[in-house]
């Protein structure tokens, strides 16, 4: 089985127990013609730009999927135009190294970015939409693992997990008397946290491809994250912007060393990166909301 579908299969069954629980913000009709939609744009895409028909149909899914579970609005339509913004993205803003052609952004991520960006009134990004369940947390944790050990990439989530108790210690916990570690444990209860760190931050395409820059990306992502905390606050949207930030340098870490186009990929890394924190700047200036822990 493919390791997408095999995500896929994964991702439907946090989804549908999910909802049979209770925990999922959307109605069963909203999650339906989301689902729908993407996965249609995703084929009209992908038609446009090729010129032929696809068969895959596990990308698109784990988009819907990723969103549905992530981000939480009080308008649909948001959901319809980051999805269609985040997919268009993964199409044209790419980078092909002989006959291999690869995104920059994880869709999931990028589209809650621009949720973010666009509609900050309208969107939040909330990691407690699945309750803090023990028995679910071991199920996730189960199956994601079997994931991860065939895509090589579990070193991710237990360098994270590592990383991130000890930057928020150093970075947050030491600068604050009012605050405890206990502060940082209770985020590791919500099962939409446990989700992000085991799905969306360990996705292959947007990921590191050996193990010592694996190590590198999760060190980044937690002391960057951590950093933002330090100087913010504590919110859950500093983990998708260092996330967005950082994947953007993939390409060049698993492709420049021998590329043959490396003026081109250091030139659109470079654009990118100085866009993204634009981006950043702009989504920190926001007013900060406070319940994203508690879906």
């Amino acid at each position: 089985m493919p390791i997408q579908l095999h995500q896929v299969f994964n991702l439907l069954f946090i989804i549908s127990l999910s909802y049979y629980l209770g925990y999922l913000y959307l109605s069963i009709t909203s999650i339906f013609f989301i689902i729908i939609f993407t996965f249609a744009l995703d084929h009209l895409l992908f038609y446009i730009k090729y010129q032929k028909r696809s068969s895959r149909f596990y990308s698109s899914l784990i988009t819907s999927f990723g969103i549905i579970l992530m981000m939480v609005s009080s308008e649909i339509y948001i959901y319809y135009v980051v999805i269609f913004l985040g997919l268009l993205q993964k199409y044209y803003l790419t980078y092909k190294e002989d006959f291999e052609e690869v995104h920059f952004f994880n869709p999931s991520n990028i589209a809650l970015i621009l949720g973010l960006l666009l509609f900050y009134d309208k969107t939040h990004i909330v990691i407690g939409q699945l309750g803090e369940t023990l028995w679910l947390k071991i199920i996730i944790i189960v199956m994601a693992t079997i994931i991860l050990l065939r895509a090589k990439r579990v070193i991710i989530p237990i360098g994270f997990v590592i990383f991130y108790m000890i930057s928020q210690n150093v970075f947050v916990i030491g600068y604050d008397p009012m605050l405890t570690m206990e502060e940082v444990y209770k985020r590791f209860y919500s099962v939409s946290f446990i989700v992000f760190i085991l799905y969306m931050l360990t996705d292959p395409k947007t990921t590191p491809n050996r193990y010592v820059t694996q190590l590198i990306f999760a060190l980044l992502l937690a002391v960057l994250s951590s950093l933002l905390d330090r100087y913010y606050s504590f919110r859950v949207q500093h983990l998708f912007l260092t996330l967005f930030l950082l994947s953007l340098f993939v390409p060049m870490i698993n492709y420049y060393p021998n590329s043959k186009k490396r003026n081109k990929l250091l030139s659109i890394t470079a654009i990118l990166f100085f866009l993204a924190l634009s981006v950043i700047i702009t989504v920190e200036s926001q007013a900060p909301y406070y319940f994203e822990m508690d879906g």
